[in-house]
């Protein structure tokens, strides 16, 4: 394997490449107006919602929230990695992919080799010992206790480690480098004196793949009484726990077209379901459903259906995942909440009731709003004023955590009718019809950035999406004055785009790509700025003049502070003036001319 792709490289394959041939020879794409449309390959959609824009060379899909450059298609399409989609690209347009030598990254790249060949190796030994094994037995027996027919336990890869402290490593660690990647990969543990043995002992075995279908951890089930009764594989280079679900490979690759998926808490749930039919479960790893989790969940299904006891344990956890999914729902985005009686999982229900009242139960699951208004209302009297105004209080910083749109002015307007206030009494939660009308209209200089919106994030948003702005400014260095967030991010850009007039948005996305300007980016690459084509330069020049008369305020503020750590008696006649005008200056209201 040779070094790391130049940057430099990938900044000119986004010039050479075009995303309307690279989805279309994949997606076939219909014209419409500018862009183009087609209906979602990553989630069922009868009415097309993946738009994909030739100018900006990125695509958008406003059903599940997919969105990215030519890179990022081939990556969620196909399955690939970073490099994997590079060198595809680069061939399609018949051009080498240098590298870079001797960089640090190398290493490492050709250590994730050997983890995912260690992991598939291991998979195929826990299968071969859960059928060849003199202790198998007794996982083969708790298997058909839990109902689990041949075919499933095949389905999900199912092994088992025996008992003993150097199994795996014996039939794996043919040498040391190889013994090394099993402790780096979690399948072996290092004691302090440096000797190694098994993680997983006399445990069933369920592999966990990732979104292309390489295996990069286990999960182990004990037999006996050992604790802990579950053992997950630990956080290493291509493990991360708060990514990863259990389950989604295997659902993709039996269902043919999937609409809802059903989050559970364990391996042996997602498993017996499937034995039942039910086979669109998936797994958190011990952690709670993250956003990452959801961002997946969304990307596959429009709909994700979260199961737990009834119990209080189950409320609580279901109120976390609530939590965690606020950020990440929005119109065509749906979550709900099935609560299974109390006692009760989702193994031990689907065998007394069967798989037909199971997914009648799955079918008319609670809905979000429901839940989170009866969970708020539960704790305040709804008959009072004061439990009202309780529930408004509560209810709002949680609700300004919804992404604007639709689904959050709905959310808002339920509030208003159960806190029986007037409609629009909360229009400043909508972030919706009051924000967009605003938008729409082209900002004078003397009010831009008094509608609540960041004039940096604006100004980022605008660059994004029309990069040609740049060339606009006549003076961007000035504006590393300014002191507020994100002014760094956007010089940067500014600089960028100055020196790299023709480059696309998607240009852009690639060349932030893996840093967190790269995510903050491609999140306000995608946000909806309401303004019609001929009111944009307008609206880009107000508010850089906003910003350029803050820098200009703060290097006048600078000079007086210098001057002012003087004394007076050693000013000039010229520096007595300039501190005259300078505090004159500030006496004026900010963004007001001077006379003359």
């Amino acid at each position: 394997m040779a070094g790391r792709i130049p940057q430099q490289f990938i900044d000119d394959l986004m010039n050479r490449v075009d995303i309307v041939e690279v989805i279309d020879s994949r997606v076939p794409l219909k014209k419409a107006g500018r862009e183009y449309t087609a209906c979602c390959p990553f989630h069922n959609e009868k009415t097309p919602s993946f738009t994909v824009s030739p100018n900006k060379q990125f695509f958008h899909c406003f059903g599940c929230g997919a969105h990215g450059t030519a890179i990022g298609f081939l990556m969620d399409y196909e399955h690939l990695d970073f490099v994997e989609a590079v060198e595809e690209l680069a061939r399609s347009v018949g051009v080498e992919v240098p590298r870079e030598a001797g960089r640090a990254d190398d290493g490492q790249h050709r250590q994730n080799a050997l983890l995912y060949e260690l992991h598939m190796e291991a998979a195929r030994y826990f299968q071969r010992m859960l059928r060849e094994h003199p202790r198998a037995g007794a996982a083969v027996e708790y298997l058909k206790t839990r109902g689990l027919s041949g075919e499933v336990a095949r389905d999900f890869g199912l092994g088992y480690a025996p008992p003993g402290w150097d199994n795996l490593l014996g039939a794996l660690g043919r040498d040391p480098a190889r013994r090394q990647a099993l402790a780096a990969g979690g399948l072996a543990i290092q004691k302090d004196n440096g000797e190694l043995y098994d993680r997983f002992r006399d445990r069933i075995m369920f592999p966990i793949h990732d979104r292309r279908g390489r295996i990069i951890g286990f999960g182990g089930r004990v037999l006996g009484d050992d604790t802990p009764k579950y053992l997950n594989s630990p956080e290493t280079p291509i493990f991360h726990k708060g990514h990863e679900l259990y389950g989604l490979f295997e659902a993709r690759r039996q269902v043919r077209e999937l609409d809802r998926l059903l989050v559970v808490e364990g391996y042996m749930d997602v498993v017996a379901l499937a034995q039942f039919g039910v086979r669109n479960a998936v797994a958190t790893l011990g952690t709670a459903t993250t956003g990452e989790h959801l961002e997946q969940l969304y990307r596959v299904v429009p709909e994700v259906v979260f199961c737990f006891d009834g119990d209080r344990a189950g409320l609580a956890a279901a109120w976390r995942a609530l939590e965690n999914a606020l950020p990440v729902l929005r119109e065509g985005r749906e979550a709900r909440f099935l609560f299974l009686p109390e006692g009760e999982d989702p193994d031990s229900f689907i065998r007394k009731a069967g798989a037909e009242v199971f997914r009648e139960r799955t079918a008319n699951a609670i809905p979000f709003s429901d839940f989170f208004f009866e969970h708020l209302s539960e704790s305040v009297d709804m008959q009072s004023i004061d439990g009202r105004a309780r529930l408004v209080e509560k209810a709002k910083p949680l609700l300004e955590r919804l992404q604007p749109g639709v689904f959050r002015r709905m959310m808002v307007q339920q509030l208003e009718r159960l806190a029986a206030l007037p409609g629009g009494e909360l229009a400043a939660l909508t972030g919706g019809a009051g924000g967009a009308a605003r938008s729409a209209r082209p900002i004078p200089p003397s009010r831009a950035g008094q509608d609540g919106i960041s004039p940096v994030r604006h100004l980022v948003a605008l660059l994004l999406q029309h990069p040609q702005l740049a060339q606009r400014l006549e003076s961007p260095a000035l504006l590393r004055q300014v002191r507020r967030p994100g002014v760094d991010l956007l010089v940067e850009l500014i600089d960028f785009l100055r020196v790299n007039p023709h480059v696309t948005t998607g240009g852009i996305l690639e060349h932030w790509r893996g840093s967190e300007a790269g995510r903050h980016l491609a999140r306000l690459a995608t946000s909806r700025l309401g303004l019609d084509e001929d009111r944009i330069e307008s609206e880009f020049d107000a508010y850089a003049e906003l910003l350029l008369q803050e820098a200009q305020r703060e290097q006048a503020a600078a000079r007086l502070r210098y001057l002012e750590s003087r004394r007076p008696g050693e000013w000039s006649e010229a520096e007595r003036q300039e501190h005259t005008e300078l505090i004159q200056g500030f006496k004026r209201p900010p963004g007001s001319r001077g006379e003359g």
